[in-house]
């Protein structure tokens, strides 16, 4: 009779604590105006900035508000700016709002722009989702030189076909009696 009552009751505050969880997991995580903080940030969740953060933040979602200034870069799933930002922008989906004053790069595979927010910097489209840094970190990296020829031998034959490339270029660009050149017309014509 009892161990009824009790498994009824431990099932729950089970179930109540999975609910707290749940909701508590969907409320963004918040630095509000009166808050400077210097550092990187890293959350799992929704994070918003009314404050002011000089440092890098990564998180799943991230707002920044329109009296927010963050220096450093942001790297999330979806980034909204109202506030001020300096830094580059990585993420999959981005908006900038009326408000927005954004100095810096925007790596994105969706943007919108709102009528009258400031941009300074490149926008590059993405073909990969952002939570993949560790592809975009194999490709950037330098190769590495053979183990069958030393890393001087190496630079010496670059630095070779370099010069014959541009010693190429130079007899191209000079043309040849023998050989017709496309800037030949264009010069005649001017």
């Amino acid at each position: 009779m009892f161990l009824k009552a009790d498994r009824a009751q431990r099932n729950a505050s089970t179930s109540d604590q999975a609910r707290g969880t749940a909701s508590r997991a969907s409320v963004p995580s918040i630095i509000s105006a009166d808050l400077r903080i210097t550092g990187d940030l890293e959350c799992s969740g929704d994070i918003q900035i009314d404050g002011v953060v000089n440092g890098d933040i990564q998180s799943r979602n991230i707002v920044i508000g329109e009296g927010a200034s963050v220096t450093g870069s942001l790297k999330a799933e979806a980034v909204q700016v109202f506030g001020k930002l300096v830094g580059q922008i990585h993420a999959d989906t981005v908006s900038l709002e009326r408000t927005a004053h954004v100095v810096g790069d925007v790596l994105h595979k969706a943007l919108a722009i709102a009528q009258g927010a400031f941009l300074e910097g490149a926008c590059k489209r993405l073909d990969k989702p952002a939570a993949a840094p560790a592809a975009t970190a194999e490709t950037t990296e330098p190769a590495e030189p053979q183990a069958s020829e030393p890393a001087s031998e190496l630079s010496d034959k670059k630095a070779a076909e370099a010069a014959k490339a541009d010693k190429g270029q130079a007899e191209t660009d000079k043309g040849s009696p023998d050989e017709e050149s496309d800037a030949a017309p264009l010069q005649a014509a001017g």
